[in-house]
Order: C-alpha cells, then sequence, then structure tokens
C-alpha cells in the first residue's frame, strides 16, 4: 500500500529573487526527495508559497516607493517562472495572500485563543519619533544579546539563529531613519509558548532520524528555556486578527507563515475532486518532511509543533532535515550587497542540471558549502560530461554502429560482467536507502562511483576491438553496460530531470523518465532505441571569469 508523504518547503520572500543559496537549502533537496518517492509509488504532495507578509517586503516597497502588493505579485511570478526552469515539481505553490490561507489562519488562531493558549499582555516596543510609528522586528537592528554579533535583527539573529523580541538588541537602531527609537508600551497577544517544552523535549528526542544539526539546536533552545512570544505586531499589511479592539494590528508572520503548509494542503485538495484529500496527508498516518535552512530550525521544530500541539489533531513533523549555508567564492551570500548568484540570472545563460549536479554533490547538509564557478566548470567537464555522459555516449554509439540502435542479445556472462551487474543492483539499492534518509550528497556520490565502474568496465571490455573477433561477446558488454546506464538513469531522475529524460527518449522508452518506477530496467531483445546525443556540453573555462567579473562588478 502507497504511503502518503508531505514535502514541505519553506515559504521564501517575496521581495527579491531566488539565489543559489535558496535552491541549496531547501527547494533541490526538496524536489529531489518528491521525485523520488513518487518514483516509489508513494502518493506525494509537495507545497509552499510565496510569503507575503513579511516586514521584509514592506521595507522593500517603501524603499522602492510603491505597495507591497506590487512587491510580491513582481517576485511570486519570477518564483513560479524558475520552479519551470530549474525543475523543483511543486504540487501546488501559493501563497500567503490567498483568502483560504487567512481562512486557516482564523481556524488556528480561534481555537488556540478559545483555549487560552493566546492571552493579551502590555509590551515594551521600539518606538521611533521621526518615523512616528512603532517599528516591526526587521525595521529595527543591532548587537545580538546572546551571541554579541552585530546585525541582528528584532525577530532574529542570522549568527547564532536565535529568535529574538526587538527590546532584547544591544545598541538598537531603526533601519529607516537610523534613530535610536525609544520604548514605549503596546498591548499585543502571546502564544503560551513555555507550556510546551516537556512536551516538545519529549517528542525531539523520540525522533533520532533527525539530522544532529537539526536535533542538537532544538535540545539546546529547549534546554534554555521557552518564552512566550507575541503573535501580533503594529502594521497594517498582513492577516487581520479576528479580535476587537486589534483592527490596527496584524498577526505576526512567524505565527501565520508556518500555518502555509496546511492551508496550502487545503488549497490544493481544493483542486481536486476530493476536497477532503488534504487530510490524507495530516494524520498519523503520512509522513511529513519539512525541507528548511539552518535559520529556520526553531520555527519548524519548536514554534510550528507547538501550536500543532495547542490546536490538537493535526500530527507532528516526522523529519525536519534543514541544511546548513552555502556561501558563494569562498564568502558568505549577502543580497545587501549583491553577492550572489541569482537565479534567474542563472536559467537566463545556462543549462539547469548541471546546477542541479553541482549543488548535489556538495550540498550543505552537514557543514557550510562553498559554490564556486571553477567548480561548477569542473564537475561539469570532469563528471557530467567525462565520466557519466561518456559512459553513455559511447556504449549508445557502439549499439547504434553495430547493432543498429537495437539491444542485442547477450550470453554466457563472465566475472567483469556480473560484478557491474551486481554493482548496479547494490547502487540502486544504496542510493535508495539514502535518499529515504534525506542523505542527497551521498546518494549522489554513489550513482557518480557507479558511472566510473560503468567506465572501467568498458575499457577493460574494449568493445570496439572485440566487434571484429566476436559479435556475441560484444552483445553481451554492450547489453551489460547498456543496463547499468539505464540504472543510472533511474538514479539520476531526481536529481538530473532534464537530461534524463533527454537519455529516457534515447534509449526508447514510452512516456516519460518520472513516471518510471526505482527498479532495474528490463530490456526487450531487440528493441529499438532513438539515435543518441550527448548528455552534458562541455564548458569554456572562460566562461569563469566572465561570472566572476559579473558578480565582482554588482558588490
Amino acid at each position: 500500500m502507497a504511503d502518503h508523504i508531505l514535502v514541505c518547503a519553506a515559504w521564501p520572500y517575496a521581495n527579491g529573487p531566488l539565489h543559489l543559496g535558496h535552491i541549496a537549502g531547501c527547494y533541490l533537496p526538496a524536489d529531489i526527495f518528491a521525485r523520488y518517492q513518487r518514483m516509489q509509488g508513494n502518493k506525494v504532495l509537495m507545497v509552499s508559497g510565496s510569503d507575503q507578509h513579511g516586514t521584509p517586503i514592506t521595507l522593500h516597497a517603501e524603499q522602492r516607493g510603491i505597495t507591497p502588493q506590487k512587491v510580491v505579485e513582481e517576485y511570486h511570478e519570477s518564483f513560479l517562472d524558475c520552479w519551470n526552469r530549474l525543475g523543483i515539481s511543486f504540487d501546488f505553490f501559493t501563497s500567503t495572500g490567498t483568502e483560504n490561507h487567512q481562512k486557516v489562519v482564523h481556524e488556528i488562531f480561534q481555537k488556540l485563543y478559545e483555549s487560552n493558549q493566546i492571552y493579551e499582555s502590555p509590551v515594551l516596543l521600539p518606538y521611533c519619533a521621526v518615523c512616528e510609528r512603532f517599528l516591526p522586528d526587521r525595521y529595527v537592528e543591532g548587537q545580538c544579546p546572546h551571541c554579541l554579533s552585530e546585525g541582528a535583527r528584532g525577530d532574529q539573529c542570522d549568527n547564532c539563529g536565535k529568535p529574538l523580541d526587538p527590546s532584547e538588541l544591544i545598541g538598537i537602531r531603526c533601519k529607516l531613519s537610523g534613530d535610536q527609537p525609544t520604548l514605549q508600551e503596546s498591548t499585543h497577544l502571546f502564544f503560551r509558548l513555555s507550556e510546551f517544552r516537556d512536551q516538545l523535549a519529549s517528542w525531539v528526542s523520540s525522533n533520532p532520524h533527525w539530522r544532529t544539526n537539526t536535533s542538537n539546536f532544538t535540545k539546546r533552545f529547549l534546554a534554555d528555556g521557552l518564552k512566550d512570544r507575541a503573535i501580533t505586531r503594529d502594521i497594517d499589511w498582513g492577516i487581520s486578527v479576528p479580535v476587537s479592539g486589534y483592527e490596527d494590528k496584524r498577526i505576526y508572520v512567524w505565527f501565520e507563515a508556518v500555518i502555509g503548509y496546511l492551508s496550502a494542503s487545503r488549497e490544493w485538495a481544493s483542486t481536486t475532486d476530493d476536497p477532503d484529500a488534504w487530510q490524507q496527508f495530516w494524520n498519523e498516518e503520512s509522513r511529513s518532511y519539512y525541507f528548511i535552512g539552518k535559520d529556520n530550525i526553531p520555527f519548524h521544530t519548536i514554534i510550528w509543533p507547538a501550536m500543532l500541539l495547542g490546536y490538537g489533531n493535526l500530527p507532528l513533523p516526522y523529519d525536519v532535515p534543514a541544511n546548513e549555508f552555502l556561501n558563494l567564492e569562498g564568502k558568505q551570500l549577502s543580497t545587501s550587497r549583491n553577492w550572489a548568484v541569482w537565479v534567474p540570472d542563472y536559467l537566463d545563460k545556462h543549462e539547469p542540471d548541471p546546477l542541479r549536479y553541482c549543488l548535489s554533490a556538495g550540498m550543505p547538509e552537514t557543514s557550510d558549502a562553498d559554490f564556486s564557478w571553477n567548480e561548477y566548470v569542473r564537475r561539469n567537464n570532469d563528471e557530467l560530461v567525462a565520466t557519466y555522459g561518456n559512459l553513455v555516449h559511447r556504449t549508445l554509439n557502439l549499439l547504434q554502429r553495430h547493432f543498429l540502435g537495437k539491444v542485442p542479445d547477450p550470453n554466457a556472462f563472465d566475472e567483469k560482467d556480473l560484478a557491474l551487474l551486481n554493482a548496479t543492483n547494490e547502487t540502486l539499492i544504496t542510493v535508495g536507502q539514502f535518499l529515504e534518509k534525506c542523505h542527497f550528497r551521498q546518494g549522489m556520490q554513489s550513482i557518480m562511483w557507479l558511472a566510473q565502474q560503468g567506465n572501467r568496465y568498458i575499457n577493460d571490455k574494449e568493445p570496439w576491438s572485440t566487434i571484429k573477433t566476436d559479435r556475441q561477446l560484444t552483445a553481451t558488454t554492450l547489453w551489460v553496460a547498456l543496463t547499468a546506464i539505464s540504472c543510472l538513469k533511474v538514479m539520476m531522475t531526481p536529481y538530473l530531470p532534464f537530461s534524463s529524460e533527454r537519455l529516457h527518449q534515447m534509449l526508447g522508452y514510452d512516456g516519460i523518465a518520472s513516471a518510471a518506477t526505482w527498479s532495474v530496467p528490463q530490456f526487450m531483445i531487440n528493441h529499438q532505441m532513438n539515435p543518441p546525443e550527448r548528455l552534458f556540453e562541455k564548458l569554456d573555462a572562460s566562461m569563469i571569469d566572465e561570472e566572476l567579473s559579473r558578480i565582482d562588478q554588482s558588490e
């Protein structure tokens, strides 16, 4: 019986274009995992959407002199275009600006409010006399009280990852005026997060399959104790507060954005023949995976689970495979300094699969990783072209030349034949185990190891020579190599969907590559393949300097 797998990817702020850090951090691993689970025959729902209510959006709008709605419409369309061109296979990508999302947020809010999990309290908040208003989280910055890092925001410190309240910042200043705000009293609603500490600690300990970074960060956070958090703020952009007297305030984005996973699931179901279909992905028999960057860990292992516990009748996350950060050319990515490779720019000039490969092979799963254009070109030329692509190209060309592109009839496997066939079967199992555990980098390493073994096998068997003396031996050699290649295509499909589809067509298969099952394909003798083409193109090293000069000029 098929499992129901919910794949949740972090909601990007609709205040700027996507960069490679976003892709490596959560969207590529989420896509690889979802594609693999579909090939396993499981029922998969992969959801996310544009976060339209974060204060980065209102800041961006004020700086450009346009409305927040204009900003979110612009970047939401950009996100959709990137997913399509990069092959990120969302089943449903929506936004927090829908009526459906507001309805679900109000439903969760009301349940927690009625059960006394939300209460009212006065709080001291920064007020800027120059701007004549209270300053929400991203409108202030200062020094983190925990790690003393500069540039901490009013909601979180990017350096240590701890959530913050604006009043905690040392040397607080307004990002718009630069002045030091004063702390003035404002009444807000708070979520009783502190009451869930013991339940959360027990739940976290029951998840030994979590990544070490996710587990350790969450346990340290719980050990420090939990504080109740304000869930409303003084701003006019966002989800309304369904409580009298709060008409001029909005629900805090940290509270409502995580509800988006549920609201997106419900919205998806409303587009199907069964509006209750979302429930199959939100019960104790289903498994939910939340793909995020490490800066989002506490929101998905503490705050969202606490909200689910308070609401009741909905499952907690099964796994939260958080990735570390991706650096660029040895330096931290910085959108403010424009030190980034923007996804729309990349896709305008280059193919998607080499990027997917480079990010997969060096995915920041256990520590920060670095993207460099030199490594990008090296991986493309030495690994995609010279290893995987070379195995495919010379095998299919030999079959086309000597067997008219038809699958030959093998006979009498020798030791080397059996070794590659066994390695093919074992690698399929191994890669499946890695993907099941969200170890994507190790999965790719195993796939490329098999491609290397395939090349070594071809070199040892020399079919270009044996065809002159022993046609049957050559037929067996090429059949074995073809079996390895066809299995490589299966394993590469979650990682490299575009080139896998081209190889699928070259091999003469019906349908599409992503519809194949996770198994070693079986060939019919005399099956007709199509003329082979190169899977990947070698890149000229001159592009390295071109791309480096582009980001150097933009910094």
